[in-house]
């Protein structure tokens, strides 16, 4: 039951924050006339995805929780490439991607290894962030531990639909920028 509620709770914070997200697009594009229409397809489109994704949740093993531990190195290793050696954030996201995708040849018969190169990524999502958004190695981070819990809470949610890895490290730069505003607002 607890896991049932987590994942509705993971379900609807996802929602919400691309629903915002949506909503900041259409405050500032408003001059547009096609721009409303166009955010409320999507908005729709959106809903009908939430509902209609299979929402089937396996148990989650040890080895998910071992995974999501490189989230961290793929956000730094994206976070350093992009902002202090000015890679610019594509190029960067694009060689950590590269290199996470050579990892599963290390070792072909490891299951363990073939799961890396999307976590690997996951993290790169964060590391693009410029650095008015992610001041920090420590806002990174933050970031990655909540895509971590992101990543396990939904590892069997949405399958099929695109976007799922930058998705979570939106919403996971999402709530680290929240948390961090409350904490250091001055």
């Amino acid at each position: 039951m607890a896991k049932k509620k987590v994942r509705i709770l993971t379900i609807i914070l996802t929602l919400f924050i691309q629903l915002l997200f949506l909503l900041a697009i259409f405050i500032e594009k408003l001059q547009n006339i096609y721009t409303p229409i166009i955010i409320f397809c999507l908005c729709i489109l959106l809903l009908v995805s939430y509902i209609k994704a299979p929402i089937h949740h396996r148990t989650n093993l040890y080895e998910h929780i071992l995974i999501v531990l490189w989230i961290p190195v793929g956000a730094v290793t994206c976070y350093l490439l992009n902002n202090y050696y000015h890679l610019g954030p594509v190029m960067a996201a694009g060689l950590v991607g590269t290199m996470a995708s050579f990892v599963p040849h290390l070792n072909k018969k490891s299951a363990y290894l073939k799961q890396l190169p999307a976590t690997l990524y996951c993290g790169a999502f964060i590391g693009m962030s410029n650095v008015n958004i992610a001041p920090s190695i420590y806002f990174v981070l933050a970031a990655s531990v909540f895509a971590g819990v992101l990543l396990i809470t939904s590892k069997s949610l949405f399958n099929g639909l695109g976007g799922k890895l930058g998705t979570i490290a939106f919403t996971a730069v999402t709530i680290t920028s929240f948390i961090f505003f409350l904490l250091f607002k001055r």
